[in-house]
């Protein structure tokens, strides 16, 4: 008889080990408090906050809709999974839904959207967790913080893409121990990642970058308008790469973000490949500091001549590298007809310039660039010695860097570095030197409302400000000029 209570408690032991909460899967969509109603005892409210202690999974046919500022703590290890939707909603001028671990030292396992679900997460923080594993192609997240995330539901990065064209856009990713945005060798995600701060993410210092993209299909990877700056104590984490190795297909646009700080700023590696690189300020990609392995602004690399990489206004600086393209690779930095307006300066190794390095057999067209940015009048002979091809070695393709010219593109509008605006990154206060004339200068947030607005001097200026960790647009204005600029307050 003993025996038998045993084994019946052994039972009932095993059963609440494995205690979770399911929705019923009846077509409802519930409130947080509405949950909790189901077993208060998975999903508590003490008063304050919702505390969810072991896994939850939202079935097929239900909803988790959330519009109203909360916190929910999830216990150690446990995961949400979404087979119907998982929204959060918060109105932007509302202080943020936080989702993160109940524990800081023992992060719970993330959420994990499947196969058909649905995903919007605005206005949110996320930290603590074991990331975002995204399977289905409907999702959205905007206007949310993600930041101490670990390896979890999602293994990749913090937010794990396996397919379609989801939306990241005005989200802040920091210090996440693995790249911010990844997805795989074998899935096809166009993904639209627009306008986020990405910032001293891959803290677990792995070989990868805090963008980490696969191939795209038939649709558009677009990169746009984001700010992706390094950690100098993370070593081998690099900006953006987007990669094919498995004869699928990219297509993508990479433009107007600012990539410091990281161990190199933008690759493009593997054949089939269409890209286009432009407006983007790419500098001081040096922090492994090992031009062998690494340290290019921009680098392709292709194993076949099936590469169309198109780079067009882009400004690199102070990389080990400036441009480097490998094996089969091919890149169009400007034809007559369509000049390439790139501008490099001090991108070197070792006591040697390079702006570019032709390390192919191909030709290349690279007109049209200001190849010595401090020297706007350099002769043939002084750009020479910044491109290393045919001329240095035989067996490379040729360079025609002809045309080459320092004015920006359809005007000679200062640009925001003869302004001269230090710190970036600032935290209460800026200076610039006003010597263009500029009347008025606006800060925007990334939802483009207006912050703040100062009149400008002639010459030396001092701003003071109050707001809040983020990234903004500063918008300098005179009869004459309108330029737009980044800032990044801490």
């Amino acid at each position: 008889m003993k025996k038998i209570t045993f084994f019946i408690f052994s039972i009932l032991l095993s059963t609440l080990s494995y205690a979770q909460l399911v929705t019923p899967g009846t077509g409802v969509y519930y409130n947080l408090s509405e949950l909790s109603d189901l077993d208060p005892s998975i999903l508590s409210f003490d008063g304050t906050k919702y505390t969810l202690s072991d896994d939850l999974t939202i079935a097929g046919d239900d909803g988790l809709i959330i519009n109203t500022t909360d916190t929910l703590f999830v216990d150690a290890d446990k995961r949400i999974t979404v087979e119907g939707q998982f929204i959060i909603d918060i109105p932007d001028n509302e202080s943020k839904f936080v989702l993160r671990a109940t524990d800081t030292l023992n992060p719970f396992d993330g959420v994990r959207y499947q196969d058909l679900s649905a995903g919007l997460f605005n206005n949110v923080e996320i930290t603590y967790s074991g990331g975002l594993k995204v399977i289905t192609s409907d999702f959205v997240i905007k206007n949310s913080y993600l930041a101490y995330n670990v390896s979890g539901a999602a293994t990749g990065s913090t937010i794990s893409l396996s397919n379609g064209s989801p939306l990241i856009q005005n989200n802040v990713f920091y210090k996440n121990d693995l790249p911010a945005v990844g997805s795989g060798a074998n899935q096809e995600v166009s993904a639209h990642i627009i306008n986020n701060l990405i910032e001293k993410n891959t803290q677990s210092n792995q070989n990868r970058p805090q963008l980490n993209m696969g191939p795209t299909g038939s649709d558009t990877l677009k990169i746009k308008g984001n700010t992706i700056i390094g950690d100098p104590a993370v070593t081998k984490a690099g900006g953006i790469s987007v990669s094919n190795f498995l004869g699928y297909n990219i297509i993508t646009e990479i433009e107007d973000n600012v990539i410091q700080n990281n161990r190199y700023g933008i690759t493009v590696a593997g054949g089939n490949a269409y890209a286009m690189i432009k407006g983007n300020i790419i500098e001081n990609n040096n922090t492994q500091n090992n031009p062998a392995i690494g340290g290019s602004g921009i680098s392709v690399n292709s194993s076949s001549d099936t590469q169309t990489i198109i780079a067009r206004e882009n400004e690199i600086r102070g990389n080990l590298w400036g441009i480097t393209v490998i094996n089969q690779a091919s890149i169009d930095l400007g034809t007559s007809a369509d000049l390439g307006y790139n501008r490099f300066s001090n991108n070197g190794n070792n006591g040697v310039t390079y702006a570019l390095y032709n390390n192919t057999n191909i030709d290349l067209n690279a007109m049209g660039n200001c190849w010595i940015e401090s020297n706007e009048s350099a002769t043939a002979t002084e750009i020479e010695d910044v491109i290393f091809h045919e001329n240095d070695d035989t067996s490379l393709g040729l360079v025609d860097f002809s045309e080459w010219t320092c004015v920006t593109l359809g005007t000679e509008t200062p640009k925001i570095s003869q302004i001269n605006i230090y710190p970036n990154p600032a935290k209460n206060y800026i200076q610039l030197n006003n010597k263009n004339g500029f009347e008025t200068l606006k800060f925007y947030n990334i939802n483009g409302q207006l912050m703040k607005e100062v009149k400008l001097s002639e010459n030396k200026n001092t701003i003071d400000f109050s707001l809040p960790q983020g990234l903004y647009f500063l918008k300098f204005s005179s009869d004459q000029h309108e330029i737009t600029e980044k800032l990044i307050v801490r």
